[in-house]
C-alpha cells in the first residue's frame, strides 16, 4: 500500500500578449489589433473513491499542466491551457515540503486547486486611450508555478482497532464485518490496513478498521511503525484489543502501546477509547478477564470481554461502539486558503491599489545590486521590454516605486550594475 508519496507539480505559462496593428485598404488608422494571451493550465487534487492507493505517484514523477497560446492579431485571443486534474484516494492530506496540512481530502469529489496557472499577458488593444491611440507594448504571460507537495493517505474509519500483533484484531474485524483480513498465528499478520462495515442493524453501522499490530518502539519507526501509526489518528474511537490468554501483564501492554500512540501525537490521548479482553475462551480465561475488566473500568475505560473465535460476547462490544460513534462528532475540517482569488493586473499607473510594493535593493557578492521583491519581480515579468515603450514603461514604473532613493541607501554609485530579474541595467544619478 503506497501511502505516502512526493510529487513536484508546474502549472502552465500565460500566453504572451500580442502586438499587432489593423492593415486594410478601407479602414483608415486601423489602430491597435493585437489579441490577448490564454491562462496557464492549472492543476488539482481530486478525491476519488474509485481509487485506494497512491501507486501512480509512487516514482515522485513531475505533472505538467498546458500552457497558454501567445495572441494573435485581429483581436484573437490565445487559447487556455487544459487545467489537469489528479484524481487521489479519499482520505489524502496534502501537505507541503515543511510537512505543514494544506488541504485534507476526506470526502468524496472534493477539489484542491494545489498550483495555479500563470495570466496571459494583455495585447497591445488593451492599451489603447484617447490620449494613446497607437500603444506599441504588451504584456508577457506570468510564468507558471512549480511546487513540491507530500501526498499522505490516512485511512477513514469510525472506530480503529489498536493492540500487539496477534491480540486478534483480524479475527473480530473478520466476524463483525464482511472483510477478509489474512488470519494467522504468527507475527505481522496484518501489514496493511483493513476496512469492513459493521451492522448492528439495516441502518444502524459504522465503518471498522483493523490496523496493523503495534510494538514497543512503533512511534520511532521500529516494527510497522509509521505505517500503522499514521492511520490512527482519523478514527473517531479506538478499539483496544488486549490477548487475555496470552498476556502476561494486561495492564502493563495496555500502557505501553498507549504510550506509544501518544508519543507519536500528543491529541491522541484524548481520543475515545474502548478496551476489549478477546480470547476469554475457557474458563480460566474468563475468571482472569473478570478481574482485569474490574481494574480497566477502575480506571475509567469502558471493558468488554469477548471470544471473537468463539463469536461470544460481541453483541453488546457492537452496540456500545455504535452508541459511541454517533455521539461524537465529525473531526473538526481543516479550513484553507484555496489560492483561487482573481488575479489583478497591475501597471505603472496603478501600482497596488497605489500602493508602494514591500521590496529591498541588497549588494551582492559579486559587487551587483539586486532588487528583490515578488510584486517588483511579478510586475517586471509583465512588461515586454523588446519594444521602446515597453523598456519605457518598466523605467516609469521603477521610479514610481522610488527604486533611486532604494539604490542610495544600498550604496549603488554611477556605472553600478543593477538586476532585476533577468533584466540588467547600469545605474547612473
Amino acid at each position: 500500500m503506497n501511502d505516502k508519496v512526493k510529487i513536484t507539480l508546474k502549472s502552465g505559462k500565460g500566453g504572451d500578449g500580442a502586438i499587432a496593428f489593423r492593415h486594410e485598404k478601407s479602414i483608415e488608422k486601423g489602430g491597435p489589433y493585437g489579441g490577448n494571451g490564454g491562462k496557464g493550465g492549472s492543476i488539482y487534487f481530486v478525491s476519488d473513491e474509485g481509487i485506494n492507493s497512491l501507486a501512480n505517484y509512487r516514482f515522485g514523477k513531475t505533472f505538467f499542466a498546458e500552457d497558454g497560446s501567445n495572441g494573435k492579431s485581429k483581436l484573437c485571443y490565445g487559447k487556455d491551457g487544459k487545467d489537469l486534474y489528479l484524481h487521489v484516494p479519499v482520505g489524502t492530506v496534502v501537505k507541503d515540503v515543511n510537512n505543514k496540512i494544506l488541504f485534507d481530502l476526506d470526502k468524496k469529489d472534493m477539489t484542491y486547486l494545489a498550483v495555479k496557472g500563470g495570466r496571459g499577458g494583455r495585447g497591445n488593444a488593451t492599451f489603447k486611450s484617447s490620449t494613446r491611440r497607437t500603444p506599441n507594448i504588451a504584456e508577457n504571460g506570468l510564468p507558471g508555478v512549480e511546487k513540491i507537495f507530500i501526498l499522505e493517505l490516512k485511512l477513514i474509519a469510525d472506530v480503529g482497532l489498536v493492540g500487539f500483533p496477534n491480540a486478534g484484531k483480524s479475527t473480530i474485524l473478520s466476524v463483525l464485518t464482511r472483510a477478509h483480513p489474512e488470519i494467522g498465528p504468527y507475527p505481522f499478520t496484518t501489514i496493511t490496513p483493513s476496512v469492513g462495515v459493521c451492522y448492528q442493524d439495516i441502518d444502524k453501522h459504522f465503518v471498522l478498521a483493523d490496523i496493523p499490530g503495534l510494538i514497543e518502539g512503533a512511534s520511532s519507526g521500529k516494527g510497522l511503525g509509521f505505517e500503522f501509526l499514521r492511520h490512527i489518528e482519523r478514527c473517531k474511537i479506538l478499539l483496544h484489543v488486549i490477548d487475555i490468554k496470552n498476556s502476561k501483564d494486561p495492564l502493563a501492554d495496555f500502557k505501553l502501546i498507549n504510550d506509544e500512540l501518544i508519543t507519536y501525537n500528543k491529541l491522541l490521548e484524548n481520543k475515545k477509547m474502548i478496551v476489549c479482553l478477546n480470547k476469554a475462551d475457557s474458563k480460566d480465561e474468563k475468571e482472569k478477564a473478570i478481574k482485569y475488566k474490574e481494574k480497566f473500568e477502575d480506571l475509567g475505560y469502558k471493558c468488554f470481554i469477548i471470544s471473537a473465535k468463539e463469536e461470544k460476547g460481541l453483541s453488546p462490544l457492537v452496540k456500545e461502539l455504535y452508541k459511541e460513534v454517533n455521539k461524537l462528532d465529525s473531526e473538526k475540517k481543516v479550513t484553507i486558503n484555496n489560492n483561487s482569488k482573481e488575479e489583478v493586473v497591475y501597471s505603472a499607473r496603478n501600482l497596488d491599489n497605489s500602493k508602494i510594493p514591500v521590496y529591498n535593493v541588497v549588494k551582492r557578492d559579486d559587487g551587483y545590486f539586486e532588487i528583490i521583491g515578488e510584486r517588483v519581480v511579478r510586475t517586471k515579468k509583465l512588461i515586454n521590454i523588446k519594444t521602446d515603450e515597453g523598456m519605457s514603461k518598466l523605467l516609469t514604473y521603477l521610479e514610481r516605486i522610488g527604486i533611486e532613493e532604494k539604490l542610495k541607501e544600498a550604496g549603488a554609485k554611477n556605472g553600478d550594475t543593477i538586476l532585476l530579474d533577468d533584466f540588467e541595467f547600469e545605474y547612473y544619478e
